[in-house]
């Protein structure tokens, strides 16, 4: 807690002292590449910054806040305004070919701040990249597995939907960062780009299996801070990403993340034998021509070696996604913004926490999840988006008795800064 309270300390004063003493006109904006030869793995570094006259630094952030009332089956909690995140953003060029960047994020959950748990501060990112050549780079430090494409390009700013995908955030560990150490480059010809990343990480850890939601839940990793400096089961996670870009049909990535998660072995002793876990995603994007129409898909399989000894509930196979589709409507000069789009889109998602049937009766072991959330977003510029969901979600128990029905209306501001 005396770490946190001192990082916040250092962050307002660094903000202090920036606003009292460096002239505004010295701050500019870097350079976005904007050209079609980026892919997904570009995003955490193809972000709006800002440089301070000559400091080989730069830095940048984004917000987001919400409105919400939602109700499940006619009960609600009301009216709810929630501050959701603040990321910040440091990057900077070390030397010739050595680069820096890092992202610190301050969030507020809902459920741990109704139970008495205060606001999360993370270092969600923190990588040195040496660059050898485009084919071949060596990054190293906190990283974030490159597990199918939204949990390295998550910002809020980028999506006209005010929550992220439930199977990126509820079935795989959203935004899951590990430290460790990997390879990745690109290659790209003519409308051709070919990409790869391999890293060797820290891993998940008992609680995917062990914990107070009694489901296999690999989100439950990101809560153990301690992986951040040791492996629970001892043994690296492997992830690894092939990705193809085609300049007019778009992006297909397909990913693996696999490796043992329990603690096995004690001081010496084997203790229990090695399981794992192992997930599988296929990402693609594309914007269709002429009307661009912006397509955005993802879906995962999970699965994991449960204990004999538990019960059914704790699924070993999962599987779930969602797809975006995002149609500009208007394209003009608004209130003075020069570049103005408005949007209507749509989100379709499902996810099912337990594939399989009990073997007992042969029946159909529920537990899932579908939701279609239609949107209209207003985006001043690229960087800022005002975003009105709503959300109809629909969700059955283990056993599957009729759905539970959630619905509502959710009002969201993002913007990078």
């Amino acid at each position: 807690m005396k770490i946190k309270l001192k990082l916040i300390i250092l962050l307002l004063s660094v903000a202090r002292i920036s606003s009292a003493q460096i002239d505004s006109s010295l701050l500019k904006r870097v350079e976005k590449d904007t050209t079609n030869t980026t892919m997904s793995m570009d995003e955490l570094y193809n972000r709006p910054f800002l440089k301070i006259n000559k400091l080989p630094v730069s830095l940048g952030g984004y917000l987001e806040f919400n409105y919400q009332h939602l109700g499940t089956d006619g009960v609600s909690d009301g009216h709810e305004f929630q501050f959701r995140r603040l990321s910040l953003f440091i990057a900077s060029s070390v030397s010739k070919r050595i680069k820096f960047l890092s992202e610190i994020e301050f969030e507020h959950d809902k459920d741990e701040e109704l139970e008495g748990n205060p606001m999360e501060i993370e270092i969600e990112f923190a990588a040195i990249d040496f660059e050898f050549h485009p084919l071949l780079n060596l990054r190293g430090g906190i990283i974030l597995n490159p597990i199918g494409s939204f949990n390295q390009n998550h910002d809020g700013p980028k999506w006209e939907f005010t929550d992220r995908p439930i199977a990126m955030t509820q079935m795989l560990p959203a935004t899951f960062s590990n430290t460790g150490f990997g390879l990745y480059g690109k290659h790209y010809s003519n409308d051709w780009m070919f990409g790869y990343e391999f890293y060797l990480t820290g891993g998940l850890d008992n609680t995917i299996i062990d914990n107070d939601l009694n489901k296999t839940y690999l989100p439950h990793a990101n809560e153990n801070s301690a992986r951040f400096v040791t492996s629970n089961s001892g043994e690296p996670l492997l992830t690894g990403k092939l990705a193809v870009r085609n300049t007019k049909i778009g992006e297909l990535g397909i990913s693996w993340m696999g490796g043992v998660y329990n603690k096995w072995r004690e001081d010496g002793a084997i203790i229990d034998e090695k399981r794992r876990s192992d997930v599988i995603d296929i990402d693609f994007n594309t914007t269709l021509p002429k009307i661009d129409t912006k397509i955005i898909a993802e879906w995962a399989w999970v699965f994991v070696q449960v204990p004999d000894d538990y019960f059914e509930q704790f699924g070993t196979k999962q599987q779930g996604g969602f797809m975006d589709i995002v149609q500009p409507v208007l394209k003009t000069k608004i209130l003075g913004w020069e570049d103005a789009t408005l949007n209507i889109a749509m989100r379709l998602e499902y996810v099912d926490w337990n594939i399989g049937e009990f073997e007992d009766t042969g029946d159909n072991i529920a537990d899932d999840v579908w939701s279609i959330m239609p949107a209209i977003s207003f985006r001043p510029t690229a960087q800022t988006v005002l975003r009105l969901n709503y959300r109809y979600l629909k969700q059955q128990d283990i056993i599957g008795n009729p759905p539970a029905t959630t619905g509502g209306i959710i009002f969201g501001v993002s913007s990078y800064f």
